[in-house]
């Protein structure tokens, strides 16, 4: 990717189990508090999968690791990426994320990422005013790449969970 972006800023895990997974990244990285946010919804106004309209419900589970964000996702119901990885490959490691600075650097590196042939499987606005996109990078051994803008409200709420680590 050549559009400037900051260096990864988060590794997720999709799980069926949102505490059994926090209790095993607690105890194998030294996690010490999780913010739990219930049935997120992600309305199809706003969110595609697949090139198509998207309208799923994920619970979420944040944490930091220093300046690095765990993020943990159990889908609750809806087609998205979540549910499929769950289904083909089981609970794991499914995402890192880069951020895009501004909502213009977000556009210029999608644009970056589809000239490189890298495909966009999800995207969308989340509540709060984050902008997602997740392109599909299995030869980077991963199975995607996160390309987010977090607005200045969700980055006030990252920081909260962050300084609650300490």
């Amino acid at each position: 990717m050549t559009v400037p972006v900051q260096s990864p800023t988060q590794i997720a895990w999709v799980t069926p189990d949102l505490d059994a997974t926090e209790t095993a990244l607690s105890g194998l990285l030294g996690v010490r508090k999780w913010v739990r946010i219930p049935d997120v919804h992600f309305a199809p106004q706003t969110c595609s999968y697949r090139g198509k309209r998207a309208d799923f419900v994920a619970s979420i589970s944040l944490s930091y690791l220093g300046d690095m964000q765990l993020e943990l996702i159990s889908p609750v119901r809806g087609e998205n990426i979540y549910r499929d990885f769950l289904r083909d490959s089981g609970p794991g490691l499914h995402h890192i994320c880069i951020e895009a600075p501004t909502p213009e650097r977000f556009d210029a590196a999608l644009a970056d990422a589809a000239e490189r042939g890298a495909a966009v499987v999800q995207q969308g606005v989340m509540p709060g005013g984050i902008q997602f996109a997740y392109v599909s990078a299995p030869e980077a051994g991963v199975p995607y790449l996160e390309i987010a803008y977090i607005a200045p409200e969700m980055r006030a709420f990252y920081d909260y969970i962050k300084q609650e680590q300490r």
